[in-house]
């Protein structure tokens, strides 16, 4: 991993782990509900209305971070994203209702979507093909160990403290933590970094693009022409599909624990990091298995869709068995699976817009990706209430659908996977 230089996997690791906190700010609300529902009076489908708030913002977050991350590069892009939502999770324990909760949430979303874009754009910056699917695998390791931690440092900061106010500063703090190591090492991008070696330079920067297509590798296109592709509408579709698979169990899990097992706040914090160890792994056996396969020769295009169908194909399997889950023990395990399923598919989804196009255009496709993925997230999360009122069996029968959608779009509109070239006249 240390091959030609370090400095490329600092900035990746320093990224996972604002991801990391990402998370564990995000998770929050969801594991501390019990309590705050029966402090304030608030109900499931106050719950319902404050995640999908957040997910609105979040998914028009997207599109607007993947501007400002074109706009003002990645270094200035992270810090602007993590200072405000870290703010914003700390303005959580001043809320007192559902309008408040709703402001902050939305506050929190809209500043928590520059995460996604933002790492989508340094790894265009810092990696060459060969390590990016790798490199998003790190990455979104970042999101499962952030679940895999979220819940018992939320339930242990509850304890500690005794209150869900107290909760929400202690971890909102941890986002102003991260500047100091950010603001240190992310001087400049690997072109002009002061740290970097010559070897790494010269490692990243020719190995941007692959070698069949060395001639047109820095066509970046505006939004109008990028819309007016399919293979970008196979990005689009794909994120739109997957991305309630992994919403479902973030904003679902602790409710479907407490309702289904009459769970707490510490039994949820018991349970509900089992599903993110498979999550983490399967972030890493995504990455690991697409940089072995295109080291074997095999072009990006075969690569990533073989990873991508491997993953939904696992996604499929485990969601169809969670529905006849008998205990929570088999129902954790069983989601472990999923997220597994997911996480190997979901890096080299993630990798796709850098792999078809350059420059600013990496973080637009992303941007646009980010916010259709959420929107069906916010019409999954109003739809979760309503289908689950006798058990949630039927949610997980939309995600083994959603898993196969994921698949379709790539296989149908994602021709090619390689570097695209302006249109002739």
């Amino acid at each position: 991993m240390m091959k030609n230089g370090w400095l490329r996997w600092v900035i990746v690791s320093l990224v996972a782990l604002a991801t990391v906190i990402n998370y564990i700010d995000r998770g929050a609300l969801g594991f501390l509900w019990p309590e705050i529902s029966r402090d304030l009076g608030l109900s499931k489908t106050d719950y319902a209305i404050i995640l999908n708030v957040f997910t609105f913002a979040y998914a028009f977050g997207q599109s607007i971070f993947g501007k400002i991350f074109d706009w003002i590069g990645t270094r200035l892009g992270f810090i602007l994203s993590i200072v405000v939502w870290s703010a914003a999770t700390m303005l959580h324990a001043v809320a007192t209702g559902l309008a408040s909760f709703t402001l902050f949430r939305a506050l929190l979303g809209l500043a928590e979507a520059g995460n996604w874009p933002g790492a989508t754009k340094a790894n265009a910056e810092w990696f060459p093909i060969n390590e990016r699917a790798l490199a998003q695998g790190i990455f979104n390791s970042g999101a499962a160990l952030g679940g895999i931690v979220s819940a018992p440092i939320v339930a242990y900061l509850f304890v500690l403290f005794g209150s869900w106010q107290a909760t929400f500063i202690t971890v909102g703090t941890m986002g102003f933590l991260w500047l100091a190591p950010w603001l240190i090492v992310y001087k400049a991008g690997p072109d002009a970094h002061p740290w970097i070696s010559d070897a790494e330079r010269e490692f990243i920067l020719t190995g941007q693009r692959s070698a069949e297509s060395k001639e047109k590798a820095s066509y970046a296109p505006g939004a109008g022409e990028i819309l007016k592709r399919p293979e970008s509408w196979g990005v689009i579709l794909a994120s739109m599909f997957i991305d309630p698979i992994w919403w479902l169990f973030v904003g679902w899990l602790p409710l479907y624990l407490a309702e289904t097992y009459g769970f707490g706040v510490t039994d949820i914090g018991l349970y509900a990091w089992v599903p993110y160890v498979g999550a983490m792994f399967g972030a890493w056996f995504g990455g690991l298995l697409a940089q072995n396969r295109i080291r074997a020769g095999w072009t990006v295009n075969r690569t990533r869709k073989f990873v991508i169908t491997l993953g939904g194909a696992i996604m499929l399997v485990s969601l169809l068995l969670t529905i006849e889950a008998a205990t929570p023990t088999i129902a954790v395990l069983l989601m472990a699976f999923i997220l597994f399923g997911f996480q190997t598919a979901i890096g080299n989804i993630q990798t796709l817009p850098s792999d078809y196009f350059a420059g600013s255009s990496v973080g637009t496709l992303a941007g646009f990706a980010g916010t259709a993925a959420k929107l069906a997230v916010v019409a999954l999360n109003f739809l979760v209430p309503i289908i689950t009122v006798r058990s949630y069996a039927p949610a997980f029968a939309v995600g083994a659908t959603l898993a196969i959608l994921t698949v379709l779009s790539i296989w149908l509109l994602c021709r090619d996977i390689k570097p695209r070239q302006p249109r002739t006249t």
